[in-house]
This record gives structure tokens, sequence and C-alpha cells, in this order.
């Protein structure tokens, strides 16, 4: 094969700069985004939900750009970076006379998925006013949850694309490089989990994460076009010990590196957390070793 490129899993060949060559020459007067559009659909290229991979698509061309291969037109203005230029979430006051009885006095509880809904800023707002790690803006696909006992609120989840690489879990699951690069998007992340510090319930914690692996791929499946077969959580072991989630069948699968995803070496720069994670269905491993 002549490789030219490899982006984001897609191997982008001679004949494909050709193509792209072409493309551009086509249409002389378009932007980058109408030319990565075209692209897009010209390849199929699409997200499981059907919507055009257009950023991924812009990022390919930008790096064969860079490198020489094709002459991308100038750009006609740079846009705002919104991951730089957001503000924090609005600190939120709501009714909070103590919430005190058992999960059964409780009563029926409403898991309400708030993302690009009403309630997405009281969700972001909760977990800024009241999470010890604050809000921070969930990466890649994401859904947002809060939950209602008799329309007030109780507790929030966020939950967000899984970290592409996570030695304790990939070995845990015993997939192939290729298998985690195509499959990774079944797997999600609990990034944030709020139990609001007046609600003094036993075991709701437990009783409300038994609730979302109940209900969390089918909801992903619903906004993304995909399911979800496996969910993973990071713990703080020096500020808690997750008892919620071993309590509710989540297993203990071993220790970060502190390293992070965007350290220059291979020193530790960031507290040890303990990896957890919960299998959605039973042959995880088998539909996450498929390859397409």
């Amino acid at each position: 094969m002549d490789e030219v490129l490899r982006h984001r899993g897609r191997v982008v060949t001679s004949q494909d700069v050709q193509f792209i060559r072409e493309l551009i020459e086509r249409e002389p007067g378009a932007t980058r985004r109408a030319l990565s559009q075209r692209l897009c659909e010209a390849w199929g290229w699409r997200q499981p939900n059907g919507a055009l991979r257009d950023m991924v698509c812009r990022g390919l061309m930008l790096a064969l750009h860079r490198a020489g291969h094709i002459q991308l037109p100038e750009r006609h203005h740079a846009p705002p970076n919104p991951f730089l230029q957001r503000g924090r979430p609005q600190l939120v006051e709501i009714d909070s006379a103590p919430i005190a009885c058992s999960l059964a006095e409780l009563g029926e509880l409403e898991l309400r998925q708030v993302r690009r809904t009403q309630d997405e800023a009281l969700c972001s707002g909760l977990i800024e006013t009241h999470h010890y790690l604050r809000y921070t803006q969930p990466v890649g696909e994401q859904l947002k949850y809060i939950v209602f006992a008799k329309e007030r609120p109780v507790a929030c989840f966020t939950w967000s694309s899984a970290p592409r690489h996570l030695g304790a879990r990939d070995r845990f699951i015993g997939w192939s490089r290729t298998a985690l690069r195509r499959n990774v998007r079944y797997l999600a992340y609990n990034s944030r989990f709020l139990i609001l510090p007046w609600v003094k319930v036993p075991h709701l914690a437990s009783h409300l994460l038994g609730r979302m692996a109940r209900t969390l791929s089918a909801d992903w499946q619903r906004i993304y076009g995909h399911p979800i077969y496996f969910v993973e959580t990071f713990v703080d072991i020096e500020r808690n010990r997750g008892t919620c989630y071993r309590a509710a069948n989540w297993t203990v699968l071993g220790m970060t590196t502190g390293r992070g995803k965007a350290a220059p070496t291979r020193a530790q720069n960031r507290s040890l957390k303990q990896v957890l994670g919960l299998p959605l269905v039973r042959d995880f491993r088998q539909r996450l070793a498929v390859l397409p």
C-alpha cells in the first residue's frame, strides 16, 4: 500500500492525495470547511449517528497541507476557540433543605438526561458549586444527568468519551491496539458523580449507579447512534474509597500511572487514581475485539 499519512485510524494513500488535490482545483472558491464536508461526503465518512466527520476530516487535510502534500486555501477567519474562552458555569442556589430518609422513603427517582436541554446549565452549575473537583467540560461524546426526587435535584452525573489509552483497563479487556483504536467509542467515562451535600440517604449512590448501568447505553444509542459496552471511572483513594462503585458491582482494575495524556515525559505529574470498570453486557470482550 502506498501510504502517505495515517490520521485517526485512516490510511491516506497517494491516490487519496490526488483526489483531494482535484477536489480543491474543482472548487477554487470553497472554504476549508466546505472542502472537508465535500470530502466526507465523497468518502462516506460519517459518525455512527450519521453526521459528517467534518472536524476529523479537516484535521486530516490540515496535516496533509502542513506536510506539503496539498495546498489548502487561505483561512477566511480564525474563529474563537470555545474550549479556551468558555466561562465557568454559574454558581447555583436551590432548595437545600436537608433530605434525610431511607431510599424507600425518598420515593420515585427520575434520571433525566439534560445534555442540550434547558436543564444542562443547572447540572453544570450544581457540579461547579458542590463537587470538590468543580466542573470540567466533558470531552467528545457526552451525556449529563440530573436525578430528581419529587422535582428536587438530588444528584448529578456527567459521562464522556473514554480515554484512548488506559493501561489497567486495556489489560482487563485484553483487546489489541487495532481493536482499541476502532472500538474505544463503545466505552464511556464517568467524569463526575455528585450527591448533593444535604442529601443523606443510605445506599442512594450505589442505587443510582445501578440505574445508570441500565439506562446509559440506550440513551447513547439514541443520541450518538451506537451503544456502550463498558464504563469506567477514576477514584482518588487519598480522598475516598469508592465504596458506592464497588457496591454497584464495579471492579477495581488497577491504578493510573499518574502521567496524564499530555505528560511531556514518563515522570509522574499528578496523583495516582484507582481505575474501576463495569461491563454493561456479558460478552463485552468479544464485542470490543471485533474489527469492522
